[in-house]
Formats: C-alpha cells, sequence, structure tokens
C-alpha cells in the first residue's frame, strides 16, 4: 500500500521517469503503468486528500481486493504442521492441501503458506540446522555425572557412568548405568537401548569415544570393527558427529543435560549398593521423563514417539546380539597365535601374516582377507590350542611318535634293535628327548637291510656302544658282515721247551 502512495508521489510530484521510478521503489515498470493509468482515471493528482489513507487507496486501485486479510484467514496451528512434517513422505504441499480443504474459504495461499511457517520456524527457541524424519536417527552419548555406587561388602565406591540415548524425530529418551565406557559395556548398552525401543533406527550418531572410533576425523572416521559388526548385525548406518561440532549432535546434549536435570539430581540423596538398584531408579524416573508435557509442542516424548517414530522403526533382528572381541594379530613362527594368555594354532602357510582375530564367550575364530581359516572353543586359562591339521608334514609326523610305537616298529626289525632304542627311551629324563635318536636310527633302515640293522645293535648292546654315529660307523665298516669270533679261555702253559731263560739274552 505505502508502495502506491510512494509511485503517485514521484511521479506527480517529483516528476521521475518509469525507470527511476522502479529503481527506487523496486516495483516493476510494467506495474508502475499500470498504476499511473488507474490514477489519471480517478484524476488524482498531488498531493492527495487527507482522508484517504492506505486502505482507501489501494481500494481505489484494486477494488476486489480484502485488506483484512489478518483478521479474516485461519492461521494453521504451526506446531502440529511441524511434528507431522517429521513424518516420513510427508511435505508442506500435502499439509498445505489438507488446510485448504478444510478451510477453502479461508486459507492462505500455499506461497503465503510457507513463508508463514518459516517466519514461526525462526521464533523457536530449539535449533533447527538438523530436519529429523520418524525412526531415522539416534543419538547416544554418555553424560559427564556420574553416580557413586558402593560395594556392600568391601565399601569400595565405584562411579558409574550413565549412558543416554534419544531418537531425533520424538526426542524419546533411553538411559541406564554402567560401570565404565569399555567397548563391551558400550555396544551392550545401545543393544538394551533399542530393545527398549522395540525396533532399530536407519542412523546411529555417537561421539568419537575410544570405544566406537578408532580414528576420529572430520570426513572418514574409522570404527571400531566390532561396533561395525554390531552395526551390520542390527542393519544400522554408524555416522559418528565430527570432532569438536557439538552441534552434529545436538539431540545428544540435549537430552544429557535433561537426563541430568529430570532424573540424576534426583537421585543425588540416594545411596546405592549394587547396580542393578541404581538402573532400577532411573528406569521409574524414565518414565516420568518420557511422559513429561513438552513445553512449545503439543504432547510428551512418549505420544511422539507412539506417533512418529514407533511406526518407522525398522524390526529387530532374530537372534540377539553376542558381544565379539576382534583384533588383529600376527601368526608366529610357531604357527600360534596369543589371545588373553592362551595360544591358537592357525594353519603353518600363514606363518608371518596379519589375520583378525573373533572371540565370542565360547569360540575364537581366526580370519584372513575375510575367509575363515581357524576356529577353536575358547580357553579361559594359559596353555596352549593345536590342531594336527594346522601342523607341517614333518612336525604331524613328529608329533605321532610315542614310546610305544617306536618300540613295536623296533620289534618288527629285531629283538636287538628293540633292546637298543629301549635303552634310549629309558636312559633320558623324558622319552621325548630320545625321539630324534630313535628315528635317526629308523632312517637307516631304508639304506640296510633289517638283517644287518639287527646285527649292528648286537654289537653296539655288547660293547654298550649307544651313541647313533656308533652304529653308523659298524654299519659303513661292514663289521657287521665279520665272520663271529669264539670266545675260548685258552690257558698257555707257563714252561716251554722252546721257551728261552734269562741267560740266553744279551
Amino acid at each position: 500500500m505505502r508502495n502506491i502512495r510512494e509511485v503517485l508521489r514521484l511521479r506527480l510530484c517529483a516528476r521521475l521517469k518509469y525507470r527511476q521510478i522502479s529503481q527506487s521503489t523496486k516495483v516493476s515498470m510494467g506495474s508502475i503503468k499500470k498504476l499511473l493509468s488507474r490514477a489519471e482515471e480517478l484524476g488524482l493528482f498531488w498531493p492527495l486528500s487527507d482522508d484517504l489513507d492506505d486502505a482507501r487507496l489501494a481500494l481505489l486501485f484494486y477494488p476486489s481486493s480484502d485488506t483484512t486479510v489478518s483478521s479474516r484467514y485461519i492461521t494453521p496451528d504451526w506446531a502440529v504442521v511441524h511434528q507431522e512434517l517429521k513424518r516420513k513422505g510427508m511435505t508442506k504441499q500435502l499439509l498445505w492441501e489438507e488446510y485448504t480443504a478444510a478451510h477453502p474459504n479461508r486459507c492462505y495461499s500455499y506461497s503465503q503458506y510457507c513463508d508463514r511457517y518459516r517466519h514461526w520456524l525462526k521464533k523457536q527457541k530449539r535449533s533447527m540446522r538438523q530436519t529429523h524424519k520418524a525412526g531415522e536417527k539416534c543419538f547416544v552419548d554418555y553424560c559427564g555425572q556420574t553416580v557413586p555406587v558402593i560395594d556392600a561388602g568391601s565399601g569400595e565406591i565405584r562411579q558409574a557412568q550413565i549412558f543416554v540415548g534419544t531418537l531425533g524425530a520424538s526426542n524419546y529418551t533411553y538411559a541406564e548405568a554402567t560401570y565404565g565406557q569399555t567397548l563391551p559395556e558400550w555396544l551392550t548398552s545401545q543393544s538394551r537401548m533399542l530393545e527398549f525401543f522395540g525396533g532399530c533406527p536407519e542412523i546411529i550418531v555417537p561421539d568419537n569415544l575410544k570405544s566406537g572410533v578408532s580414528r576420529s576425523c572430520r570426513y572418514d572416521p574409522d570404527l571400531n570393527p566390532s561396533y561395525q559388526q554390531w552395526a551390520a548385525h542390527y542393519q544400522v548406518a554408524v555416522i559418528p558427529a565430527r570432532p569438536y561440532k557439538p552441534k552434529d549432535k545436538a539431540k545428544a546434549e540435549v537430552a544429557v543435560q535433561i537426563v541430568e536435570r529430570w532424573v540424576l539430581a534426583k537421585l543425588r540423596r540416594q545411596t546405592f549398593f549394587s547396580l542393578a538398584e541404581l538402573n532400577r531408579c532411573i528406569a521409574l524416573l524414565l518414565d516420568d521423563l518420557n511422559q513429561k508435557p513438552f513445553k512449545q509442542l503439543p504432547g510428551n516424548r512418549q505420544h511422539a514417539f507412539e506417533q512418529l517414530d514407533k511406526p518407522a522403526l525398522q524390526p529387530l533382528p532374530t537372534n540377539p546380539y553376542i558381544y565379539v572381541d576382534i583384533k588383529t594379530v600376527k601368526a608366529n613362527i610357531d604357527y600360534h597365535i596369543q589371545y588373553q594368555q592362551h595360544q591358537y594354532s592357525v594353519p603353518h602357510q600363514y606363518v608371518g601374516e596379519y589375520l583378525q582375530l573373533h572371540a565370542s564367550e565360547t569360540l575364537v575364530s581366526l580370519f584372513f582377507n575375510g575367509q575363515s581359516i581357524a576356529s577353536h572353543p575358547r580357553a579361559n586359562r594359559p596353555g596352549t590350542t593345536t590342531l594336527p591339521a594346522h601342523m607341517p608334514v614333518r612336525h604331524q609326523k613328529h608329533q605321532q611318535w610315542t614310546p610305544g610305537r617306536l618300540k613295536n616298529w623296533a620289534r618288527d626289525i629285531g629283538s636287538e634293535v628293540l633292546v637298543w632304542v629301549d635303552y634310549q627311551l629309558t636312559s633320558k629324563a623324558h622319552p621325548e628327548q630320545a625321539y630324534r635318536v630313535c628315528l635317526g636310527l629308523l632312517s637307516l633302515s631304508r639304506e640296510y637291510p633289517p638283517e644287518r640293522l639287527d646285527k649292528a645293535c648286537k654289537i653296539a648292546n655288547v660293547q654298550r656302544l649307544y651313541r647313533l654315529k656308533q652304529i653308523k660307523s659298524i654299519l659303513q665298516s661292514n663289521r657287521d658282515q665279520l665272520p663271529q669270533q669264539l670266545d675260548i679261555d685258552i690257558q698257555l702253559p707257563q714252561v716251554h721247551e722252546n721257551i728261552r731263560g734269562p741267560r740266553d739274552y744279551h
């Protein structure tokens, strides 16, 4: 309305050109020409009459227009509109069409509808940097405040950490206490959170804590392998917030603040002697928190969750999540890897390679380039677990030898070989110390016939020759093939006619 009066003043009083008026009033030249033509028809001149206010001036130029827009049109409930826009597939166009259908003669145009909604949005105290769709995001974090828990037996005081998770669209909040922020506690807390929600969102937005993010980065953070496995189990995407960017997880920051104010503050005078007792109290206060009415929006967290997030959540997996510790290990030269003071074997071909270890409560599995290469029952004590199939062929053969097997082999060759082998096994502090000597004697059976080897052992037994090289010397010198000498003890006479006396020596 003010532009009409200004256009008339600039033309009728200042005598400016159309282009100059357009540059001054930001009105198109076509509209200026129409206004001035209408003014000429109406016989208007400058200065205008005092009783001609802006409303009457507008009616002269636009008789069909209504200057009482704000009082005549129905204003939508922008809080409800804001909540409805959080639903999947919801648009302003659809909400405007429903609005016009309800008030056909008292509705704003679509452009005015969107403009007034943006104007209402700017007046709200909440940050609107992010648009949260139903069932899309869940924000998780730990409270800075802790709760002391006293051990009833020892009197030791431990500070319990408070885990908090909240859904983006409804602000439905979950909280629980754990003794620490370790990786198993971090993952199991999120599993219980999803069970509390009764479904899975599309995205989990955590902080850059070490339990979840191995290497924080603004653009490409590295997730912990166990966290990746947890996300794959629940079919969710994990997108950590950028480092030092709290607005990326503003929902989590607000949820932490609310839990500290309306849950932890009410528990400040209570004394807890177990973690279960603390979690029971948190659960009771959490129900009150989720049913507490919103200040700016209609309803409460519980109602918003049932209307928005709950129908949009993905179903939980059939099988519950079982924590698996994932580590990168290197196969030692003895084709074993170590996990918690226990040695587990791997195929000897992978010596020197870096493998991925998956350790559950009952099973230890090893992977190379994503392919399973070994699996062992988990042992919770120091020791060694070795599968014969993982050993080289020569090691397998060595391990298969026992004192009984060595004696049976020696008996098949000959009785003297058995006597020699038996002496080797019984003379050592441990029979295994004689395995190599006995196997060396076995190798001689490939070069010499059993008869010769048995005769050589007979000579060695009689002369107490118990070194393998002595057996070899007998065989190489063919002593075992010499005629057997008679063991005859002949007594020679001391007096003989051909024996010279002492006088015959000069």
